[in-house]
């Protein structure tokens, strides 16, 4: 690849944009090969300059696009370098954010897909031979909730990563993909719908959001139960049901985009 780079610098036999897309694709391979580990460095830019035979333009651009795409950092200064990551389901959601965004997508669109998703989930994890390994899971995912419970913030990571896992205990791992993928935007609503209203003290908008925390771990706990039992039909009505209902909580809040929670104060 480095040679075909080196010929399309000197010898004119690619355009002078395919240069940069050769490098891009050639470290990108690698990272996603494994043969270079998270942090691992791919040198500094006249030793990649070098090893490519391409014009420091051109890696630069090339460096910028991996870069964009998060699979390198590059670090200046004296100890400075190119360094490799591995993709994860960080990156995935990030990106996801970001193009539900550009696309001012209702936020109960968003809800809307991981109501299908998840009762389908817990019907599969309920009916597999792990149920009881996966009810486990889930009861120590509950109890981290229960920890933050007091804490908007902390409590929307901890309640998103008991949903994405719920998917990914299905086995699929494309479904459990698409669950990273809403993560930080679910994490963002249930923060949001933790914040104490501006209304606060009295009446039903004063109501104290512990309570409505605490009993979604009621819920969840109860599902442990189901998924415990091996009772895949009830465990996937019981989630269904439950979905239903904090999706009625969700979206009543201020935030109606994905941009608005996204920029939303928590």
């Amino acid at each position: 690849m480095a040679a075909a780079a080196r010929r399309s610098e000197n010898g004119r036999s690619a355009p002078a944009r395919e240069k940069p897309l050769q490098i891009a694709d050639e470290i990108r391979a690698l990272i996603l090969r494994g043969e270079l580990a998270e942090g691992e460095s791919l040198g500094r830019e006249p030793d990649l300059v070098e090893r490519f035979g391409v014009s420091r333009p051109s890696l630069r651009e090339a460096l910028r696009t991996l870069e964009a795409e998060g699979l390198i950092s590059v670090k200046r200064g004296a100890t400075g370098g190119v360094v490799a990551h591995r993709p994860d389901h960080r990156m995935t959601a990030r990106t996801a954010a970001l193009v539900l965004q550009a696309r001012n997508v209702p936020l109960s669109d968003v809800w809307e897909a991981r109501r299908l998703l998840e009762p389908i989930a817990a019907r599969t994890v309920a009916a597999s031979p792990s149920h009881r390994e996966a009810a486990a899971e889930l009861r120590r995912l509950i109890s981290e909730q229960l920890e933050a419970v007091s804490d908007p913030a902390a409590f929307g990571l901890a309640n998103s990563q008991f949903h994405a896992r719920l998917v990914e205990m299905a086995g699929n791992q494309t479904l459990g993909i698409v669950a990273e993928m809403l993560n930080e935007i679910v994490a963002r609503a249930v923060a949001t719908v933790s914040q104490p209203s501006p209304d606060s003290g009295t009446g039903e908008e004063g109501i104290d959001r512990s309570v409505v925390r605490l009993k979604g771990l009621r819920a969840q706990a109860r599902l442990a139960a189901l998924i415990e039992d091996g009772d895949a039909t009830a465990a996937e009505s019981h989630w269904a049901e439950h979905m239903k209902v904090v999706g009625r909580v969700m979206l009543a809040q201020r935030a109606k985009t994905v941009i608005d929670l996204m920029q939303h104060e928590t």
